[in-house]
């Protein structure tokens, strides 16, 4: 997953490059509140949601659940980003709940405190700030994914909102792409497509590096990649669709051009409108063939 020596390389190359200053490193920040508000969806349905909490072999784990009000729906499991389960990331799910999803975003930092578990306004340039969520980031590791997943997707099938007869889509965002991998390997015949947004560490030269589970899993997915994470690891693109030739199994791997890493969640200072509806658009379209 995104582990701390992956994402300081990511943060150094940002920082040296042209494409951002130190004062636009909020692109993976909390940002001022929500930069945008994400488009109404026609036809939207109706929606119910709430807080809850979920029992795991670490503890309890506090998260949000969101569905159609009516009816059972297939599920979709989140997994944030280093700033963790947020208002961004619960608009995102209602947005998505809309389109007729039962969706469960959790606090993947439940082992240390409960969610919100970045300050408000965080400023990823502040070193308490940085120190902070780095050390929430580095204490997940494949074996803490594993265990979440094991009890995450059980919790979705237990609840009326989700139809067991459907399969289960999970996103991922920066640190959440790889707990997609690892939860589509993990669950091969529950989940059907998974989706990655700027997400790191997806491939590196470890022995239990992500993508050395594609033969794992049975799911479809999407990549879509920053512009400036490719030019930092151009080569990860290609070991991923490899990966995925190799199992024959479908995978949409694209680079959204002018993209910065953090461009997806609406509350990100670099978040980019046009190029987050265009990934959003794909998910749909995925979920829409995938999780039949």
């Amino acid at each position: 997953m995104c582990d701390r020596d992956s994402i300081e390389d990511i943060i150094e190359y940002q920082l040296k490059s042209a494409m951002v200053s130190r004062r636009q490193f909020g692109a993976l920040s909390v940002g001022s509140g929500l930069a945008a508000l994400l488009p109404a969806i026609a036809g939207a349905v109706e929606v119910q949601g709430a807080d809850v909490d979920i029992r795991t072999p670490d503890g309890t784990a506090d998260a949000y659940f969101v569905h159609p009000s009516a009816g059972a729906h297939p599920g979709v499991l989140i997994w944030p980003d280093i700033f963790g389960l947020r208002p961004a990331f619960r608009q995102m799910a209602q947005r998505l709940a809309g389109s007729g999803y039962a969706v469960l975003v959790i606090n993947p930092f439940y082992r240390t405190r409960h969610a919100p578990t970045a300050p408000e306004h965080a400023d990823f340039n502040d070193p308490p700030t940085r120190s902070a969520l780095m050390s929430l980031m580095s204490s997940l590791t494949p074996v803490t994914a594993l265990t979440d997943a094991n009890a995450f997707v059980p919790w979705l099938d237990g609840q009326a909102a989700v139809d067991r007869k459907r399969r289960i889509g999970t996103t991922g965002y920066c640190m959440g792409g790889p707990f997609t991998m690892r939860t589509a390997a993990a669950f091969p015949d529950r989940i059907g497509a998974g989706a990655s947004f700027h997400g790191g560490s997806l491939v590196t030269d470890k022995p239990d590096s992500p993508h050395l589970l594609v033969p794992k899993m049975k799911a479809h997915f999407l990549f879509a990649i920053a512009e400036n994470d490719d030019q930092r690891q151009p080569e990860a693109k290609d070991v991923l669709r490899t990966a995925f030739a190799k199992a024959r199994l479908p995978a949409e791997i694209e680079v959204y051009a002018g993209t910065m890493h953090g461009w997806c969640p609406p509350d990100s200072q670099v978040y980019n409108h046009d190029q987050a509806e265009k990934a959003w658009s794909r998910m749909l379209a995925l979920f829409k063939s995938a999780l039949a």
